[in-house]
């Protein structure tokens, strides 16, 4: 299929998800976009466009964000997010060229990025909820430490919660971990006086997508479902 075809298609998935656990509120589609070439970030970017659908798309690595996203700003209101791991050596570059962190894990990581951002720059927590050592994220136990530090922060924006699902093809055990994630969110949302819809929950990817949206995901991270297998 191309580009276009596969956004649709992910979105009638999507879509048929929501439907089937009752949700009325809207789940974003953000296009993994890991190893892909500035023109196809543009395709991509353009094609959301097209679709008449918010235009985000999120790279792992901060070097490949600084190569493609020129071609994906030519795009008229595309935003471009970091999902992986960020090192503190790449907080200026990444700072350049992304509008969100979606992998913020400690807080000292927190107040480096804090003293080099120059306006409210927004964050998602990464958390790994599954436990698995290959995944990155904080534990559970350290969320709240890490919201104290983006709170105290002079320009941090707490924007939400991420995690990379259980790697597992046992649905209750994935669901299980995403709605530990939902939990942390809403725990959050109280000890901030906020309504819990302020704050996102990015999670889900092209396996398991139906199983995020029902524990309650507002982004779905997809990549191979619209653009095949990665490229090593």
């Amino acid at each position: 299929m191309s580009i276009p075809e596969s956004i649709a298609a992910a979105r009638d998935r999507i879509d048929s998800a929501t439907s089937a656990c009752g949700r009325t509120d809207s789940v974003t589609l953000e296009l993994a976009v890991k190893t892909r070439t500035p023109e196809e970030c543009r395709a991509a970017a353009t094609a959301l466009a097209e679709a008449g659908l918010p235009i985000l798309l999120g790279h792992n690595r901060v070097q490949e964000a600084r190569a493609t996203v020129d071609a994906i700003r030519e795009v008229p209101g595309a935003r471009l997010h970091l999902i992986g791991p960020l090192q503190s050596n790449k907080i200026n570059h990444a700072l350049a060229c992304v509008d969100a962190i979606e992998s913020l894990d400690s807080p000292a990581l927190a107040a480096k990025i804090d003293t080099r951002a120059t306006g409210p720059f927004p964050v998602f927590v990464e958390v790994n909820v599954s436990g698995e050592a290959t995944k990155h994220g904080c534990a559970p136990a350290d969320v709240a430490r890490l919201i104290d530090t983006v709170e105290a922060s002079a320009h941090l924006q707490l924007a939400g919660f991420m995690t990379v699902g259980l790697n597992s093809s046992v649905e209750a055990d994935v669901r299980a971990a995403y709605a530990q994630l939902r939990d942390i969110r809403d725990e959050a949302a109280v000890r901030l006086s906020i309504e819990e819809s302020e704050l996102a929950l990015s999670m889900g990817m092209s396996q398991d997508l139906e199983w995020a949206i029902a524990e309650g995901a507002t982004i779905v991270r997809l990549g191979t479902a619209i653009f095949g297998a990665r490229r090593l």
